[in-house]
């Protein structure tokens, strides 16, 4: 273990079955992250299953992924994909550890910091099947607004076609000009939420077109571990 993180908690990532790239920022590369993690992988949950179709058919393959984990260590647990928000109720009390079902979890307290006028938005990977459950689920308003990325792009096909090779510079321009596109429907939006954690990497080029606030599974999860292990401070007695 690299010594930085020897008195951290470990936080274990119930990952997608997938084989797309993982670039630095992405949740399943391990240097995203300074902080210990296990990532173990649920067999059957691609991402198109748990996209668009019904992930509560996934419920026990990813119970059982979660309790290897916690008997391995893991202290809290969280998944690879915002649309699991829909399990949040029912793994959290199966698996009996602090859990992390999704980005979109933090909409209701970044609301919380912006002035009343401002609302947060959200950037999905697939505006078509992110429901109200989805932010029911979370406690967020079933009005925030919402924006896609195009479903024959490059982003999308990359991830729901699981596909070895990624066009990084296509992928950015897509998702910044979503997110532009998002900020001008909607002018009210204060900040953005990443509900797909594989957009994590591109947060700061997002900030830097729409000129707001960005949270991402990065931004999530950090809080998250910081609550599992929160520092220590050495004060002069």
């Amino acid at each position: 273990m690299d010594p930085r993180h020897a008195d951290k908690a470990t936080v274990g990532i119930m990952m997608l079955e997938t084989n797309f790239p993982r670039p630095l920022g992405d949740i399943g590369n391990e240097q995203t992250w300074d902080f210990p993690v296990q990532m173990r992988i649920v067999d059957g949950a691609s991402a198109k299953k748990v996209v668009h179709e019904n992930p509560q058919a996934l419920l026990d393959a990813f119970v059982g992924v979660g309790r290897e984990l916690v008997s391995d260590g893991c202290t809290g647990l969280a998944t690879s994909c915002g649309f699991l928000a829909l399990m949040q109720e029912p793994l959290k009390d199966a698996l009996g550890v602090p859990f992390a079902s999704s980005p979109l979890m933090q909409l209701p307290m970044i609301e919380a910091t912006l002035p009343s006028r401002h609302k947060a938005g959200i950037l999905t990977i697939s505006e078509e099947s992110l429901s109200s459950a989805h932010l029911r689920a979370v406690g967020a308003r079933t009005t925030t607004a919402v924006a896609g990325l195009p479903k024959a792009g490059s982003f999308a096909g990359t991830i729901f076609e699981d596909k070895t090779e990624m066009d990084f510079i296509a992928c950015r321009m897509e998702i910044c000009e979503t997110a532009k596109r998002l900020i001008s429907n909607h002018s009210n939006i204060g900040a953005i939420v990443l509900e797909c954690t594989n957009m994590a990497p591109y947060a700061m080029d997002i900030s830097c077109v729409t000129g707001r606030p960005v949270h991402s599974i990065v931004s999530f999860l950090n809080w998250f571990q910081a609550g599992l292990e929160p520092p220590r401070f050495y004060v002069k007695t």
